[in-house]
């Protein structure tokens, strides 16, 4: 089994590619560029690449889990 490259969040770079968003959600990368181009998740363009800042993604988690509104 591959080690996991990040042990807390604080070492998550500020911006996470579709393929550290897979590997953080635990789900294919196919996936997470589907997560990523849905209307309330977000991620933002920059230049040609699509990102998710490491903050909102706490946020969108809290929130689609009801620990914040």
């Amino acid at each position: 089994m591959k080690e996991a490259l990040y042990t807390s969040y604080e070492e998550l770079p500020l911006f996470l590619n579709a393929e550290t968003l897979a590997k953080l959600l635990g789900v294919s990368v196919s996936s997470s560029y589907e997560l990523m181009h849905e209307k309330d998740f977000p991620a933002i363009r920059i230049g040609s690449r699509l990102v998710v800042p490491k903050e909102k993604l706490q946020h969108w988690i809290d929130k689609k889990t009801g620990k914040r509104e």
